[in-house]
């Protein structure tokens, strides 16, 4: 059924979608989702005919339930509109957002370029997305059954304004958003999102001091929820650890997100021409050896002190096995569902299963840092 699935996506849905432009087809496919998930019983009848069980996957952790070790990263459901079928097509968790204090409307379209032979997006959305009142609003009116059973990532990032460009300003709009989702029964986890490479302010809070300033704040909220932080990709592996060190001091972060966008080009093997004026940060394949050296480079400093996500170029299962022997306990994909296909999505849950019986373990848990002990 997946390989008809596939099929289906490859030869027929994929070149329709990608007659239009990129803003086109994510505004439209964002519509067709939300709508969708409002529909009683499709979400659970999508599940039911495209996702198998995975004991061997299912994770606890802090009280939620993971059905897998897969999740929906941040940038694709920036307003919480399609949780419902991102859980229906066998995701494991979803990261909503990144979301801001206030509307932003985002950068002057358009905000994607693909470069499918590359398998790269080009990003330049500039935190678009509808305000953290919106979005709260939004998912805390989701059926208790999605909302209590389907761990949700809310990505918190500095409203994308001159209003917040300054870095008292900065750090007060992150925490009045970090309050605000702490209230929240709809959302289990917490991502401070440190490295959006298209900000009006930059990646301000990358710099060690103001890091650790926005952590003290984070820190005297006493958060009851986990806490993570989108990790830059680019800063090098000294300042990075030098970032960690800073988290390890605040005590208030569990988990580290490897990683954002990357905005270097010029070491990318690009395999088609992409015009000079086409401004945002690659995703996908170029992202994905600097993503997991960082998880295999954290996970051997620091073990299982963070819960480690991989994120960036998982675009066969191979990729995501690789990122969780590497250290990672979590990946998270967007590029890779969008050239391969919803069905993608059970093709890596089912591709993780396989390696985990071709390894000799009985549980995802046994593979994490597997790379590690090989050495």
């Amino acid at each position: 059924m997946t390989k008809i699935r596939r099929f289906l996506y490859i030869r027929v849905a994929k070149p329709v979608l990608f007659s239009f432009t990129p803003d086109q087809t994510h505004a439209m496919t964002m519509k067709f989702l939300f709508l969708a998930g409002g529909v009683p019983g499709l979400a659970r009848t999508v599940r039911a005919f495209s996702v198998r069980r995975h004991p061997e996957l299912e994770i606890d952790w802090r009280g939620m339930h993971f059905s897998s070790p897969v999740g929906l990263s941040a940038g694709l459901d920036k307003n919480g509109q399609a949780v419902p079928l991102m859980k229906a097509v066998g995701f494991g968790f979803s990261e909503v957002g990144s979301v801001t204090a206030r509307r932003c409307d985002g950068n002057p379209k358009p905000w994607f370029y693909r470069l499918p032979k590359t398998q790269s997006l080009v990003v330049h959305a500039g935190l678009a997305n509808h305000g953290v009142d919106t979005i709260l609003l939004r998912l805390e009116r989701l059926k208790p059954a999605i909302r209590d059973t389907y761990p949700t990532v809310l990505s918190v990032a500095r409203t994308n304004d001159e209003r917040a460009s300054s870095d008292e300003a900065g750090i007060e709009d992150f925490i009045s958003t970090v309050k605000k989702a702490l209230a929240s029964q709809a959302v289990q986890i917490i991502e401070l999102n440190i490295s959006c490479p298209n900000a009006f302010a930059g990646e301000r809070f990358t710099d060690p001091k103001l890091f650790a300033a926005l952590l003290a704040r984070v820190a005297a909220l006493k958060p009851t929820k986990p806490v993570f932080i989108k990790m830059p990709i680019e800063l090098g592996w000294k300042k990075t650890k030098a970032l960690i060190d800073i988290a390890v001091a605040s005590k208030v972060v569990s988990g580290l997100v490897y990683g954002n966008l990357k905005k270097d080009r010029r070491d990318v093997d690009f395999k088609e021409a992409l015009p000079d004026s086409v401004a945002g940060g690659l995703s996908g394949a170029p992202t994905q050896k600097l993503s997991t050296e960082l998880v295999f480079n954290t996970y051997k400093a620091y073990g299982d002190r963070f819960v480690i996500v991989g994120v960036g170029g998982i675009l066969t299962p191979e990729d995501a096995y690789e990122k969780i022997k590497a250290g990672a306990t979590f990946v998270e994909l967007v590029t890779g569902l969008i050239m391969n296909g919803p069905q993608f999505i059970e093709e890596v849950n089912a591709g993780l299963t396989k390696f985990l019986k071709q390894d000799g373990y009985s549980h995802i848990r046994e593979a994490v840092g597997a790379a590690h002990r090989l050495k």
